[in-house]
């Protein structure tokens, strides 16, 4: 297969991330089958001037099939998919989870790949409208990704690198990684600590303005400046933060952190979130 040129395979191509990633492929210069089953996800894939294709039409031509599918039906999604892939193509997931799980239908000739937009950064230097618009990425403001891949060809790797680049886009650079290393990435990094803080920010903005009584504005002009000074400062060291304020992070973290918070690092807790998140017993690897 050529990078330059690609027949792509979006199954789930009306849902929230397959008309995401349809957008950008629309716009590119490779041949592209949209594929989708629910009548609403039809209806939302006409609306923006692109045909259906059946999923068996779409999958048996493609060199690379993009599984944009919830989480929990990725497995029972890819054994009616994978059979059906020519040799050597390259079946894409955008979360590891399932791959990370053992899900995925498998076969010695379709190579599996995994990739996941890391979303624009707080640091990005954002200079139009359009980039300061876009928080989740994929429209006007450039994002990283990071992405794994079986053992494959550099002709193949490149095909893969291209799709994401595509389907992201516009992308700084791609990361490679492992399978693990990806899913430790997220949920681990960036759903288990980074967003619960983020719902734990807005449940202390809440209890800021409805149980201590500061006004809201008051409240949340505070707050939103100073995430961004906790941030640069924590993890760019842009500032110190002063001793009183060294003394108050230390209390936070000895009244709200569990002394053996790290635990989540371990293999163990890594399969036992995964396996929640899929709804399983248990991960397979």
């Amino acid at each position: 297969m050529s990078a330059e040129k690609l027949t792509v395979a979006v199954i789930g191509a009306g849902g929230k991330m397959g008309m995401r990633v349809s957008r950008n492929l629309q716009k590119s210069g490779h041949t592209v089958f949209y594929s989708e089953n629910s009548p609403a996800g039809q209806e939302r894939i006409q609306a923006e001037g692109r045909e259906i294709t059946a999923t068996d039409d779409a999958v048996k031509a493609a060199d690379v099939v993009i599984l944009a599918v919830p989480d929990t039906v990725l497995g029972v999604v890819s054994q009616g998919v994978v059979p059906q892939m020519k040799a050597g193509a390259i079946l894409l997931t955008l979360d590891p989870a399932a791959a990370y799980a053992g899900l995925l239908a498998q076969r010695d000739d379709v190579v599996q790949a995994v990739a996941h937009p890391c979303h624009p950064s707080v640091f990005l230097e954002r200079t139009t409208k359009e980039e300061w618009a876009d928080t989740f990425g994929g429209e006007g403001a450039p994002q990283n990704v990071v992405a794994a891949i079986d053992d494959a060809s550099e002709e193949t790797k490149a095909a893969a690198e291209e799709t994401i680049r595509v389907i992201y886009a516009p992308v700084i650079d791609v990361h490679w990684v492992t399978v693990k290393q990806l899913a430790i990435l997220e949920p681990t990094l960036v759903e288990t600590v980074a967003c619960m803080i983020g719902t734990l920010l807005n449940e202390a903005l809440h209890e800021t303005v409805h149980t201590a009584g500061v006004p809201e504005e008051a409240a949340k002009a505070m707050l939103f400046g100073h995430v961004q000074i906790a941030l640069t400062n924590a993890l760019r060291g842009s500032n110190p933060f002063s001793e009183a304020c060294e003394i108050a992070i230390q209390y936070g973290k000895d009244t709200i952190i569990k002394d053996d918070w790290k635990k989540i690092f371990d293999d163990s807790e890594l399969d036992n979130v995964i396996a929640k998140m899929l709804k399983l017993e248990a991960v397979k690897h």
